[in-house]
């Protein structure tokens, strides 16, 4: 019932983490999957937590996807350049058909409170995890429109509407996608195109340690990054961290015909927690 057989998929952010799993999921599903996801050089300056992969990555990526035997594509992909964006999606319409799904999971953060947050940090956050959905959807969106099909699915966090101290920019980046979402929503729906954003609490991928290992560092106060992902796993109400796999499970049915119907959502997958 959730079968995605003969649909094209493009998944940003989609080498690690959240991004992966549901590229795989959709893979395994029986979708054609286009992933792309910011390649840095060995040497690149870095001032937030996201995981950059690197160039030999991108064979090991394309291999796994392909080993479900659908259509595969892997590439470098900036989404916070219109130019580097729509020919990322040229190219995957070439190599996979045309956008049927788009997944939008890039995503970056970094611990730093409004007194003392650069503009260069402020824009990075924002630009990728907002103003980088904007340019994959308006890249997707006219084709879902003609063929009268679409699914759009926006990662996003319970950050959207729950505050997390040091983290103005990557809080106001989701709530502005959840907005994005919705407008998306409606210009979509007398279409057949839907967009929903799933907001999962901390998920245990390489951003999460990575942000983990910030917030340690800015404490100052002696424990460990380890000791801190304990924590948040005994905060939460079942005792445990939320798996990307999770996320991957709910975005593939977002993306099939059973869900047509479910659009201008905003799903949490939390265990029950708050943040």
């Amino acid at each position: 019932m959730t079968s995605l057989s003969g649909r094209s998929a493009v998944v940003t952010g989609g080498f690690s983490g959240m991004g992966f799993a549901i590229a795989t999921a959709l893979a395994k599903a029986g979708a054609n999957v286009a992933v792309g996801s910011y390649v840095a050089p060995p040497d690149a300056a870095r001032n937030d937590a996201a995981y950059y992969p690197g160039a030999d990555e991108i064979e090991r990526v394309r291999a796994a996807l392909a080993a479900h035997g659908t259509k595969t594509h892997a590439a470098h992909l900036d989404v916070r350049n219109s130019e580097l964006t729509n020919r990322f999606f040229e190219e995957a319409e070439a190599a996979i058909g045309p956008s049927d799904i788009l997944v939008n999971a890039a995503g970056t953060t970094a611990e730093q409170p409004v007194v003392g947050h650069s503009d260069a940090l402020w824009d990075k956050i924002v630009d990728t995890n907002l103003t980088g959905a904007f340019r994959a959807t308006r890249a997707a969106l006219p084709g879902m429109i003609a063929r009268r099909w679409g699914r759009i699915v926006n990662i996003g966090s319970t950050a959207a509407t729950v505050g997390w101290k040091d983290n103005p920019a990557y809080c106001a980046s989701k709530a502005g996608l959840l907005g994005f979402t919705r407008c998306v929503a409606l210009e979509g729906a007398p279409h057949g195109v839907t967009c929903v954003m799933i907001s999962p609490t901390w998920v245990e991928t390489e951003l999460m340690r990575r942000n983990v290992a910030q917030v340690v560092e800015r404490e100052g106060r002696g424990r460990s990054a380890k000791d801190l992902m304990d924590e948040f796993r005994k905060a939460n109400p079942q005792g445990r961290m939320m798996q990307p796999e999770e996320i991957a499970a709910l975005a593939v049915f977002l993306c099939s015909d059973l869900a047509k119907g479910i659009t201008m959502e905003n799903i949490r997958i939390t265990g029950g927690a708050l943040w």
